[in-house]
């Protein structure tokens, strides 16, 4: 299927909930070919039929079912331009409590995943020397929370793959967003985030509140998906778009304060740090 070269491809892991499926929706709506994706095609019935869709099963997981989606959308479409890396998975319990199987399960998902993919369309990416890779952080990837030491450890990943990336891709023409939003109203701290099922009485005020807190306020998070989603494709139309894309007022007001901070703490150590070199000859 030839597609106008006007309109941008995009590839989407992650549809069945959240930003990846308000994504699909809004690109759809305004006419851009879609490869809509997720684990369990039965959560995309919407999307069947509908005019510049093409609906995938792909476990971001699974690398022989990456190369088939990717296959499969390069022959349908011509193309990837954008790719959004979407898929992700949350887990709440303190470092001490987390569990080392619901870890590992999460680093394959936020992290080694979304390598994958990126992996995966590149070589067609930089054939053409454009496209543009969205990675989805989080907050959570700039300021460490009590509750979320292994989420935070899997986001802070995604920053720094995402800037290296930026790095290595952008002299060839492939431009790199990293997205960190605050809370949104997703299924992020529902039924796609697990928690620890071994409590220790000591972490109860600091990360059994906070888990607590994150379990109460899912569905009522200030984040707007749709205002969200919107500023991302804006962002991707862009003829300079940022690298770093905070969403949501906490995003930008916590992730400053924790820029400033930080930058306070190297200034108070600088003595120290200058000190660590051989001396000047």
């Amino acid at each position: 299927m030839m597609v106008d070269a006007k309109k941008p491809v995009w590839f989407i892991t992650g549809c069945s909930t959240g930003f990846g499926r308000e994504t699909a929706e809004q690109l759809l709506a305004a006419g851009y070919p879609t490869v809509v994706t997720a684990r369990k095609t039965e959560d995309l019935k919407a999307f069947a039929g509908r005019e510049g869709a093409l609906v995938l099963k792909l476990d971001v997981t699974d690398q022989a079912q990456i190369d088939a989606a990717v296959k499969a959308a390069e022959a349908h479409f011509g193309r990837i331009d954008v790719l959004l890396n979407n898929a992700g998975i949350g887990y709440f319990g303190s470092v001490e409590e987390s569990e080392d199987a619901e870890v590992r399960r999460m680093f394959d998902i936020n992290v080694f995943a979304l390598g994958r993919m990126t992996a995966a369309v590149l070589p067609g990416m930089r054939q053409r020397r454009s496209g543009t890779i969205i990675n989805i952080a989080s907050l959570a990837g700039l300021k460490p929370f009590p509750a979320l030491g292994y989420y935070n450890a899997t986001k802070f990943a995604v920053v720094g793959l995402s800037g290296a990336l930026k790095e290595e891709v952008e002299p060839l023409g492939i431009r790199v967003i990293c997205v960190e939003p605050s809370g949104f109203r997703t299924d992020w701290a529902g039924r796609s985030a697990n928690e620890s099922a071994h409590a220790i009485a000591d972490y109860h005020a600091t990360a059994g509140a906070k888990c607590e807190q994150l379990r109460t306020f899912s569905g009522k998070q200030p984040g707007d998906p749709v205002r969200a989603v919107k500023a991302i494709i804006a962002a991707v139309e862009s003829p300079n778009p940022p690298h770093h894309l905070p969403l949501g007022n906490a995003a930008f007001d916590v992730g400053l304060a924790q820029l400033e901070s930080i930058r306070k703490e190297f200034l108070a150590q600088e003595a120290v740090a200058r000190g660590a070199d051989f001396p000047k000859v």
